[in-house]
């Protein structure tokens, strides 16, 4: 999806985060504002970053080089709204998916990376305890990023775990998603 929201003409990206937003409101909403509260501050960035960084025609004239471009904040209103996209239909997928579903789901999708020599058992275990580690620290009744950083320097008294990974068979159905993604690439890049 995200593949395919990099080549998709402006009108086309529009009416397709339209469709994720509302469907992730319906479906997800709790979990799309959660999302979206969490990364604001790096969606409000990027706009910036595009807006004061490319180069082009000043928005304000009377500014002059302290202006932001135009092209800079069409750009920066691209990838905005590709973001968006992206948050949307990753709140349908954590809302729905358990972690280990998320986990088993990637590491099927990651087994033509051996060929190249990725380990996908290696992916999926880092993929699991950044998962984890993540978890615990939202559920910390620390309030402050500077306590949270703090916290990272505590030594932490766990014990090594095994971890089991229920793998599912591939299906007509997911047979079916993979080649009308594949289509939809393939659409879009023309």
């Amino acid at each position: 999806m995200v593949a395919v929201l990099q080549v998709l003409t402006l009108g086309t990206l529009l009416a397709v985060v339209g469709i994720f937003l509302v469907l992730a409101l319906l479906v997800s909403a709790r979990k799309l504002m959660q999302l979206l509260r969490r990364t604001r501050w790096i969606m409000l960035s990027l706009l910036l970053i595009y807006a004061y960084s490319t180069p082009g025609q000043p928005l304000l004239e009377v500014l002059g080089i302290f202006s932001p471009s135009r092209e800079g904040l069409t750009d920066g209103v691209l990838q905005f709204t590709r973001l968006l996209a992206a948050l949307a239909g990753l709140a349908i997928l954590l809302d729905h998916l358990h972690r280990q579903q998320l986990i088993a789901g990637l590491y099927t999708l990651l087994a033509p990376l051996q060929l190249i020599g990725v380990s996908r058992e290696r992916v999926a275990v880092r993929l699991a305890l950044t998962l984890h580690y993540a978890e615990v620290a939202m559920l910390r009744e620390t309030h402050t990023w500077q306590d949270n950083l703090r916290s990272l320097f505590e030594p932490h008294d766990e014990i090594s775990k095994q971890m089991e990974l229920t793998l599912y068979r591939f299906t007509i159905h997911d047979g079916l998603l993979a080649g009308i993604a594949l289509l939809l690439l393939l659409g879009a890049m023309r």
